[in-house]
């Protein structure tokens, strides 16, 4: 009995340090259930599929990449319950953690090259593999790269992970290139980390997602600027290989604060979007663009990205305020049952997840899965949007608030930190501060409240707990929090 006891106790005990590691979840997983609930996808034996990117062909199908290197078409996947047909296309490469299709082929980012695979006789498999581009080096297992699809110009933005966190080994390693569509690798930024999702933000600007680490005190979303630094100085001896990107930049200052170093590393890129470490994840991985025309819901336009420790989906959005990317990042779907890697919308409007649950601590512990969610046509009432204005916030929601509670600054609770810039790993929040809402005035539609705010601090997160809030109808939103990340404010 006494073994027992002692078992269990050890047994509660690496749950509850498990739990601390990790996050606390979010606690809305069952009312989420309400408005979009998760699918498991079939994945027939012995097929293995640890997806790590998606793309549509012209057909319908969807084809997956995964972390051991095959290329496996779908059918089937948009079915009510779905019973897929898996194909493979192509095998033998490494990690992909890119796909998309141009001109009749598919696009591999996989670890050392971009690969174009292409089936020349019509049966379904590739027959030929292609490199479009090597120019990157490779020397450690932990040097990722990800493939976004093809810009306007067709050109294929690669974001190449450092190595080991902390060096670059092999050329290029922590900085993006842009790879034209005739095979030219053109360097665009420096400074990368550890990037996982490559794309653009649906707003004419291409972003990356930033991992917690050394230089990069949370989780992020970054604008890939052209000559721009993204914080990690690292992989500064590359420069002598990338003439079109100037002069070396200033090495930044530790411990600093981000914001007191953008005066001084002209070319430093702000965070546009920071994710508070642990109650909005450790890990943000590959993201989307909700295009579906309101297959998915309200949130059209909107970023959904995936996250690997937490096992969750979270929004976001972003602005764009004198030239620099800013915005916030909202809850959306927990309960996800692997590590998601990337995410993507099938040709039904309904978004695909995929990961792996090897390598790193993850909540959602099973392997060789893929789960979709699906919008079940009931809209939450959920604070949808926020955007900065010179004295405050616009605040947006699905659904129309209560008038009377929408227009009391009491309903709403501000707080604002920022993290330490430093070559340590990660940060705490720091610098907390607590602004006070002046006023709240309510749209005559009800589905906007502007705030004035007193006490906005630039370089910092503004916190936003709308729990008070309720819709004209008396519901609760489904969730409370919202996070974002201030780097100018409007002139007017």
């Amino acid at each position: 009995m006494r073994a027992y006891m002692f078992s269990a106790l050890l047994a509660l005990c690496s749950l509850s340090s498990f739990a601390e590691s990790l996050g606390s979840s979010w606690g809305t997983g069952e009312r989420e259930a309400e408005y979009y609930k998760i699918t498991r996808i079939r994945i027939p034996e012995p097929l293995f599929v640890e997806a790590g990117c998606f793309a549509t062909l012209p057909d319908g199908r969807v084809a997956v990449g995964t972390r051991r290197g095959d290329v496996f078409l779908i059918d089937g996947l948009s079915e009510a319950r779905p019973e897929p047909v898996f194909h493979r296309f192509a095998a033998g490469m490494d990690e992909l953690l890119g796909l998309s299709w141009k001109d009749g082929s598919l696009y591999a980012t996989q670890a050392a090259e971009l690969t174009r695979l292409t089936d020349t006789d019509g049966d379904d498999r590739a027959d030929q593999y292609d490199t479009v581009s090597d120019d990157w080096g490779f020397a450690n297992y932990h040097e990722y790269a990800m493939g976004s699809d093809p810009d306007p110009d067709g050109n294929i933005w690669i974001t190449l992970g450092l190595s080991k966190s902390y060096h670059s080994w092999a050329p290029f390693r922590g900085w993006a290139l842009k790879i034209t569509p005739d095979g030219e690798a053109i360097p665009v930024c420096s400074g990368l980390r550890s990037p996982l999702g490559v794309g653009p933000n649906g707003k004419g600007a291409m972003i990356y997602a930033e991992s917690q680490g050394p230089w990069n005190g949370a989780c992020s979303l970054k604008h890939l600027k052209p000559g721009g630094f993204m914080g990690h100085p690292v992989s500064y001896n590359w420069y002598e290989l990338a003439p079109n990107m100037g002069p070396t930049p200033v090495v930044p200052n530790s411990p600093s604060r981000l914001e007191i170093e953008r005066e001084r590393v002209k070319e430093l890129v702000p965070y546009a979007v920071v994710f508070p470490f642990r109650r909005m994840g450790r890990s943000i991985s590959g993201f989307v663009i909700d295009e579906t025309d309101g297959k998915f819901g309200p949130f059209g336009g909107q970023i959904f990205i995936g996250e690997y420790t937490l096992s969750v989906v979270m929004r976001a959005t972003m602005e764009e305020v004198n030239g620099v990317w800013q915005g916030a990042c909202y809850p959306f779907r927990e309960g996800l049952s692997t590590g998601i890697l990337n995410c993507h919308f099938t040709p039904g409007g309904q978004l695909l997840t995929g990961g792996t649950n090897r390598g790193w601590p993850v909540r959602g512990s099973e392997e060789n899965l893929l789960e979709r969610i699906d919008w079940t046509g009931k809209t939450p009432f959920e604070l949808k949007e926020i955007q900065v204005r010179s004295d405050g916030f616009q605040l947006s929601f699905t659904k129309p608030v209560d008038r009377a509670l929408g227009a009391d600054p009491a309903s709403y609770v501000l707080g604002t930190f920022t993290h330490i810039y430093q070559s340590g790993y990660g940060s705490p929040e720091v610098d907390q501060t607590t602004p006070v809402v002046r006023s709240a005035e309510v749209s005559d539609d009800g589905l906007e409240v502007r705030l004035r705010v007193d006490g906005m601090v630039k370089g910092h997160v503004h916190e936003f707990d709308v729990a008070a809030i309720r819709s004209g109808e008396g519901e609760e939103p489904l969730h409370r929090d919202a996070y974002y990340t201030l780097n100018e404010l409007p002139l007017e």
